[in-house]
């Protein structure tokens, strides 16, 4: 594998960050709200970071890539939660706002991140 460690890939400290404001959030919701929708967006938005992190421990391109391409997956999940979340009046147009330029500064790093993926064999 590449020399980098998960934890200085931009597209992981992106997600860490998207994933730690959403904990934030859900954290001042009631406790219905929490251990329904909550623990969905939660889990979701972890997941992302952790694939990352998993996919590099993995030891090759192709599962590194297979876990990049989980880790998007967990991204558009976590997507769909927040619009639920906002739907059901949960989050305000200010976070929706916030959240979405994390997003939208986090979803193209995947395509870049996967693009890279063994080109450096040094």
């Amino acid at each position: 594998m590449g020399s980098k460690y998960f934890r200085e890939l931009r597209v992981y400290q992106l997600a860490e960050k998207l994933a730690d404001e959403i904990w934030q959030i859900v954290n001042n919701w009631d406790m219905f709200a929490k251990n329904t929708i909550g623990t969905q967006i939660v889990s979701s938005a972890d997941s992302i970071g952790a694939n990352i992190a998993e996919g590099v421990g993995r030891g090759s391109y192709q599962d590194n890539k297979r876990f990049i391409r989980i880790a998007r997956g967990s991204l558009h999940e976590t997507q769909h939660w927040l619009r639920r979340a906002y739907t059901r009046r949960l989050l305000t147009l200010e976070q929706i706002d916030k959240l979405k330029l994390m997003i939208n500064d986090l979803a193209p790093q995947f395509n870049s991140y996967l693009n890279s993926i063994g080109k450096n064999t040094k």
